[in-house]
């Protein structure tokens, strides 16, 4: 289904208005033992056109990309604070519960305002190792609203 709607959107060209926006809303919880890491639910405020950022490389033209990072980043963005995963007991099955809660709120605010969900992609990087201690668990929920 998401490889469909990719399809669609960019089989239209320039002049044709897109028939459908995408929200990316993503949410990173830490892994970190002690319950020293960072996690929060992560929303742009600000829209990016990729075009602006992209070039292409070709035999005869292999011009690396000179985009600047400060010109791709966004600073108005919605933060929503979770809690970590561990805390110093190890891990907190409470603090699951209650991302859970926070998450499904804000997934529920997005259904209401009219955005469908899509598809969800989820990663964990942990820990690589004895001496580690590092690690996130990332999920991306892609929303898409018809226009």
């Amino acid at each position: 289904m998401f490889l469909l709607l990719i399809t669609q959107v960019s089989a239209q060209t320039e002049t044709t208005s897109p028939k459908f926006e995408i929200k990316v809303i993503t949410s990173v919880e830490s892994i970190v033992p002690n319950g020293l890491g960072r996690s929060r639910i992560i929303s742009y405020e600000e829209d990016r056109n990729y075009k602006e950022f992209t070039s292409e490389q070709t035999e005869d033209d292999n011009t690396r990309n000179k985009s600047k990072r400060g010109d791709i980043r966004v600073k108005d963005f919605e933060e929503t604070k979770l809690l970590n995963f561990y805390n110093i007991g190890g891990i907190r099955f409470q603090n699951i519960a209650a991302n859970d809660a926070v998450i499904s709120s804000k997934l529920t605010a997005m259904l209401a305002e009219g955005w469908d969900l899509a598809f969800v992609s989820s990663a964990v990087e942990s820990d690589a190792g004895k001496d580690d201690g590092k690690g996130i668990f990332i999920t991306r929920y892609i929303f898409k609203r018809a226009l």
